[in-house]
């Protein structure tokens, strides 16, 4: 079961989609829905089939008409977080530690990068009842630095790099209880700035403070533990760049329990009724092929399982004042 969210005469509706070409219209937000189910007890699947309407639209109408939006929003921007983990995936030290050292196999010559992906294949799949090892983690900001599906992601004028990065995100509500619940998993595009990132390690919180993107499908229900998708840059038209890219927990050194666990494990992480959308990791970029994006050029995520494409189009920000501090 798959929902998207878009605008429909000015408010924010779910649909369900039905194929290719058709959704069918909730009477609600996934938010929304999501909160029924929590103050229900029922599964989500259940709230779809309770919130469904007879009206039916065309999908492909919606992305023409950039009414797409991202799966699950907040009314306030600032109640939804945006974060992720990386180094979780197997082949992800090799590109992560090739930006800063060349990885050796003695430990005390181990990269950071290694050390922590070393942590991961060792501990991140704890047996029940047991913690794992705690994952690389990072913020990227709240829900004013989402783009929806389909529209340009920006890029500051000060970044070094824009590049892709293609990731599962699993998208949360927190109850009124401060329960983390849940609502399902969604195409990412992590968006991230490399040639920063590369310059120093530590400049790697500078460097996910970027704008990104998710969607255009909230996946409903399990998880499959192995994932095959495509990555490509479209430049005018042509590909200038491709590749495959595995993902789920069989492609992965962490659970996705012990990833959240460690995300959730916070306080300020289970305030009630927030929104979360924590990005899950890749071991794929064009960045380490080399490639040099340009304005226009536009991102393609895709997972057979997830339906449509994640589609989004760079856009380069002009240049702006420099921010000083006026004292009061």
């Amino acid at each position: 079961m798959r929902l998207i969210q878009f605008d429909h005469q000015d408010q924010v509706r779910a649909a369900l989609v039905e194929s290719e070409e058709q959704v069918r219209l909730l009477d609600c937000d996934t938010y929304t829905l999501a909160s029924r189910a929590i103050s229900a007890g029922k599964p989500l699947s259940e709230m779809v089939t309770e919130a469904l309407t007879d009206t039916r639209l065309d999908y492909q109408a919606l992305v023409d008409d950039k009414r797409l939006l991202p799966p699950l929003t907040h009314s306030d921007p600032a109640h939804c977080l945006v974060t992720g983990t990386g180094l979780t995936h197997l082949g992800s030290a090799d590109t992560r530690s090739a930006m800063h050292a060349k990885a050796q196999a003695a430990e005390e010559d181990m990269t950071d990068s290694m050390r922590m992906f070393k942590l991961g294949v060792e501990g991140g799949k704890p047996d029940a009842g047991q913690l794992g090892a705690q994952p690389e983690w990072f913020y990227k900001g709240d829900g004013q630095c989402v783009v929806a599906p389909e529209a340009a992601i920006p890029s500051p004028a000060f970044a070094e790099d824009a590049g892709e990065e293609p990731e599962l995100a699993g998208l949360y509500v927190i109850g009124n209880d401060g329960q983390p619940w849940r609502v399902g998993y969604a195409l990412g595009n992590e968006f991230s700035d490399h040639v920063t990132e590369r310059f120093n390690y530590l400049w790697l919180a500078h460097s996910k403070l970027r704008a990104c993107s998710f969607g255009p499908e909230l996946l409903i229900g399990e998880l499959p533990a192995h994932l095959e998708g495509t990555s490509r840059i479209q430049r005018s038209g042509e590909t200038v760049w491709e590749k495959p890219f595995l993902t789920g927990e069989a492609n992965m050194a962490h659970s996705l329990a012990n990833l959240e666990y460690h995300h959730f494990k916070y306080p300020g992480f289970r305030r009630p009724g927030d929104v979360h959308v924590h990005f899950f990791g890749t071991a794929t970029l064009s960045f380490a092929d080399g490639i040099k994006v340009r304005e226009g050029d536009r991102f393609e995520i895709n997972i057979h399982e997830f339906g449509r494409a994640l589609r989004n189009p760079l856009r380069v920000e002009a240049d702006t004042p420099a921010i000083s501090v006026k004292p009061l």
